[in-house]
């Protein structure tokens, strides 16, 4: 009888476990990533203050100086300016792709998508947030429910409050946004402990109003230092979830821009210090494109893809200018070159020996949603390093040059000044 009561008493106690919330197993492993965009904060000043939450997250993992603005002078080149890097960081891809050429966000080329459409169709179910001080960043930048953008819904949003002046008056100094700030960074803290959504973007934009202002100098460091707290929060948050249930989560904390180099108020240029910008992940960022080569905001979002395993078809990742910062890679550092009709074709073993495949079309019929008519032109070694390529059966002017190997693709164009597609 008393071997009876133990043999139910431990069925019970197991079906229990089994069937409560608390329990671990359901969830061992569940991937979820979450990225901030710090406004306005160039590497040399988040580097000189302290910041002891952000300098948390990156002992978790890493610290990496980052540009912004495309590269100078050649087809990419992207203006540093907020709203065009928000979309550089969501789409994986420079303006002369994304369209966004300013904060009015005219006419976003929602052909290249954005990581929540991305994730959305890699996993139907998966739950997304945004939480914003600018509706923009989901009504125009996501494209939440528009058909062209895909007609995502998102699950969990809190932005919009620019908008409630009765709430949060607005004051001259622009000491509101701060306030704001406290109330994005509340709720992302609140949604991840208690919903844990499986993709989260927040955006908090205090320093780029005291960086406008008054430039560098003690407002502008004071709002970094405030920001880090709000930093803070949000990682105790995913530390929670990290604890109590087992969850691999992938924090990723970035700016848009820095600041002019002459008094620290303007950006929108190519100057080194409007380009400097940084990447924080708690993450090793270990592999040799983030080791060797300088990495861009454009890696944050195939970044997040890798690690929530999200898998773009092969016509989508041919499009994309940024690279993982973690994992393993084939190839990278594009290069080409054009001259008596040859391509001069040349990259950057970043693995074990292996064969690229090169491809390359005249056309870019992908901006307006189309296919390009990519050929084969060269199997190769990837530790060869270079190929050259007769052209001389392709439209002179324009070509989209892509090496797909093992782990990655890259891609590059070739435009001539008088030919720019």
């Amino acid at each position: 009888m008393n071997r009876i009561f133990v043999f139910r008493s431990s069925c019970i106690l197991l079906l229990a476990l089994y069937l409560s919330p608390v329990n671990l197993q359901a969830q061992v492993g569940k991937k979820k990533a979450l990225f901030i965009i710090a406004d306005g904060i160039p590497a040399d000043v988040l580097e000189k203050l302290s910041t002891p939450n952000i300098d948390k997250v990156a002992a978790a993992g890493s610290y990496l100086r980052a540009f912004v603005g495309g590269e100078t002078g050649s087809y990419n080149e992207t203006p540093t300016i907020s709203a065009v890097s928000y979309n550089s960081i969501l789409t994986g891809t420079w303006v002369n792709k994304h369209n966004v050429w300013g904060n009015s966000i005219k006419e976003p080329n929602y052909n290249y998508w954005n990581i929540f459409r991305f994730y959305k169709e890699s996993f139907p179910k998966g739950t997304t947030a945004v939480f914003s001080s600018w509706t923009d960043n989901r009504t125009k930048l996501i494209g939440e429910k528009l058909p062209e953008a895909g007609a995502l819904v998102l699950d969990h949003v809190a932005d919009g409050y620019e908008l409630d002046t009765v709430r949060i008056p607005q004051d001259a100094n622009r000491d509101f946004m701060h306030l704001i700030d406290e109330e994005v960074s509340f709720q992302a803290a609140k949604t991840i402990r208690e919903k844990s959504p499986d993709l989260s973007w927040v955006y908090l934009e205090y320093t780029d109003d005291m960086g406008h202002m008054h430039g560098d100098g003690d407002a502008f460091y004071n709002a970094v230092k405030k920001l880090d707290v709000q930093v803070g929060r949000i990682w105790d948050a995913i530390q929670y979830r990290q604890k109590q249930f087992r969850e691999d989560w992938l924090i990723i904390i970035t700016t848009d821009h820095g600041r002019s180099e002459n008094n620290g108020k303007d950006h929108g240029g190519q100057t080194p210090r409007q380009k400097s910008g940084w990447i924080v992940l708690n993450k090793p960022a270990i592999n040799a494109h983030a080791r060797y080569y300088q990495a861009s905001i454009t890696d944050i979002m195939p970044t997040i893809g890798r690690h929530l395993d999200v898998k773009p078809s092969a016509r989508r990742l041919r499009e994309l200018d940024g690279l993982p910062l973690f994992g393993e890679l084939s190839v990278g550092d594009l290069r080409v070159n054009y001259y008596q009709d040859q391509l001069d074709i040349s990259w950057k073993a970043l693995g074990a020996k292996e064969d690229l495949k090169v491809y390359i079309t005249a056309t870019n019929e992908f901006k307006k949603g189309g296919e390009d008519n990519y050929k084969l032109v060269g199997t190769v070694s990837s530790h060869k390093q270079s190929l050259l390529i007769p052209v001389k059966d392709l439209p002179a002017g324009f070509y989209k040059v892509v090496v797909e190997g093992r782990h990655n693709s890259v891609n590059r164009w070739f435009t001539s000044t008088q030919n720019k597609p």
